[in-house]
């Protein structure tokens, strides 16, 4: 379908960017170190150099009901998330896939609208 449906918005000490993969650069989306908000309870989490975020716009499925959309936003967050895992395991980086999230904040930070979901994050470190 080439829905192309995952942003990724990269969370650093500096701020969080949105990634302009047609541009390839990042956009800025608020200032400030918002780490902790993406590691939530884990505290710990919050030390990591930087945040990927994925989120999924449902909107760019030009068909399907609402639950189907979220099945194919999943298994696209899944697809970039081991992306993005593989590329650490290669380049001496380390990284986990993660659920949690403070979504209400993230939400509000992030400016995301209604057909935009949080998926998943990956804190990527040495």
């Amino acid at each position: 379908m080439n829905s192309q449906d995952i942003d990724l918005y990269v969370v650093l000490e500096e701020g969080v960017f949105l990634y302009d993969a047609a541009h390839h650069i990042l956009n800025g989306i608020a200032s400030g170190d918002q780490r902790a908000i993406v590691a939530d309870n884990q505290v710990e989490m919050a030390k990591a150099a930087v945040f990927l975020v994925l989120v999924s716009d449902i909107s760019r499925f030009k068909s399907g009901a609402e639950s189907l959309k979220l099945s194919w936003a999943a298994f696209d967050a899944g697809i970039v998330s081991q992306n993005i895992s593989i590329f650490c395991a290669g380049t001496g980086l380390k990284t986990r896939i993660r659920a949690s999230m403070n979504q209400q904040k993230l939400r509000e930070i992030l400016k995301l609208k209604d057909s935009q979901h949080l998926m998943l994050n990956n804190p990527v470190s040495y």
